[in-house]
């Protein structure tokens, strides 16, 4: 735990260095793999936001090649253009995928068609062998805050996952059943040990799967600002009424946004503070629009049979 700053060779703002992983999630990791034989197929949680960000390299290595269905989680908090575009890429991968909203439902009647259609082809197995029908059993595997307990009740019709305020908390496991043809079995967030690129764990701190209190909350909501000036300038502009002429690096920004929302203490000096925290709630929050944060990655397609 903890930052390092680390300097680019183009001289641009530090780019803080966050890794995270406790100990309770290398139990986590165990608790996957000695349950991973129970079911038919792994639902991987992303946020719509950082796909490829908030996805687990690990993950191909933990679940060892079981059939595996991608779910965009918080899709109303990404830009929709994105979005599907980004199903595309997975489903060109042969992975299929859905967009979904956890909280609102949107998606989640595909996403149980996609794992039980994905299932099928194992249930039968089982019962051309002999063994008694039974219903698809899934697992749904996601790093914290990417939305699993909200998922888990919407799939349950009711609250039967304690979401944490906080990410990083975690629970023992839990069966739980989905109607009359899907069966749940839930497990902890992981997230990995190292984060080889600098830019996905400041992603994952932009939206809220790292905690706070383990980074500097001001140099990475200047980056956020950064960010967002350089994709989204319209957005910063109308939101916190800006003007056309935005200032050029996060730092200004974020005092134009304190000065703007009368973040001001004793003699006029801006609360940075109060700024970074109204930054980050209301960009977690949706209030600065629809925003992906993660380019689409450059696939190089096969030459030939």
């Amino acid at each position: 735990m903890g930052v390092c700053h680390v300097k680019n060779e183009d001289g641009k703002p530090d780019l803080p260095n966050l890794q995270w992983f406790p100990g309770h999630m290398k139990k986590a990791r165990r608790i996957i793999e000695e349950n991973l034989k129970l079911v038919d197929v792994v639902i991987e949680l992303l946020d719509a936001r950082i796909p490829m960000s908030s996805a687990n390299p690990m993950l191909q290595e933990i679940i060892q090649g079981k059939p595996r269905v991608v779910a965009l989680n918080k899709s109303d908090l990404a830009d929709a253009a994105m979005t599907r575009r980004w199903m595309n890429y997975f489903r060109e991968q042969g992975v299929p995928a859905a967009a979904i909203d956890s909280v609102k439902g949107a998606g989640i009647k595909q996403l149980v068609r996609l794992v039980e259609e994905l299932a099928r082809p194992r249930t039968e197995k089982l019962v051309s062998k002999g063994a008694k029908a039974r219903s698809a059993r899934c697992m749904i595997l996601g790093i914290p805050n990417v939305g699993k307990s909200s998922l888990i009740n919407r799939l349950a019709g009711a609250v039967k996952a304690k979401a944490a305020d906080k990410p990083g908390v975690t629970r023992a496991k839990q069966w739980i059943r989905i109607g009359a043809n899907l069966e749940l079995l839930d497990t902890p967030g992981i997230l990995w040990p190292k984060f080889e690129d600098m830019t996905v764990g400041l992603k994952l701190a932009f939206t809220g799967a790292i905690k706070d209190e383990i980074y500097d909350l001001e140099q990475v909501s200047a980056l956020l600002l950064e960010t967002l000036r350089r994709d989204y300038p319209e957005r910063l502009a109308e939101r916190f009424r800006l003007g056309e002429d935005l200032p050029e690096g996060g730092q200004e920004l974020l005092e134009a946004i304190g000065k703007k929302r009368g973040c001001l203490l004793k003699g006029g000096i801006i609360d940075m503070e109060k700024a970074q925290h109204i930054v980050m709630s209301e960009f977690r929050s949706g209030k600065l629009g629809c925003v992906t944060l993660d380019e689409m990655p450059q696939v190089v397609k096969k030459v030939g049979g």
